[in-house]
């Protein structure tokens, strides 16, 4: 699987032709966006970030080095959850978040973990 296989986008952004399978790697539905709109294909809510550690982080940058290990244990232990997602990927899809920072989000974790 290659970076070009996995793509990125905030879920805000307008869905494109490009995204291929667009899959929401977040706990939470995204604020103030209906389904439609969104354009989701599935939902991967158990691959994302345990509430605990998600409300541990609350996007402060500062906790990065540490939530990113956190995460990435969780992913380790998570082996059916992330054998889904790999099957669920195929040959391309697009990781869609809701987080404001494009660097600093647990999609990007996950993206380079499966890489």
């Amino acid at each position: 699987m290659s970076k070009a296989a996995i793509r990125l986008k905030r879920v805000y952004e307008k869905p494109s032709k490009d995204d291929s399978k667009r899959i929401l790697v977040e706990r939470l539905w995204p604020r103030g966006l209906t389904k439609a709109k969104a354009k989701i294909d599935v939902w991967m809510k158990d691959i994302a970030p345990s509430t605990e550690l998600r409300q541990w982080y609350a996007h402060d940058e500062k906790k990065w080095p540490a939530f990113r290990k956190k995460y990435l244990a969780e992913l380790r232990k998570n082996k059916k959850v992330v054998a889904e997602l790999k099957e669920t990927i195929g040959k391309s899809a697009t990781f869609v978040y809701a987080a404001k920072d494009e660097e600093h989000n647990s999609a990007v974790i996950l993206r380079n973990f499966l890489l």
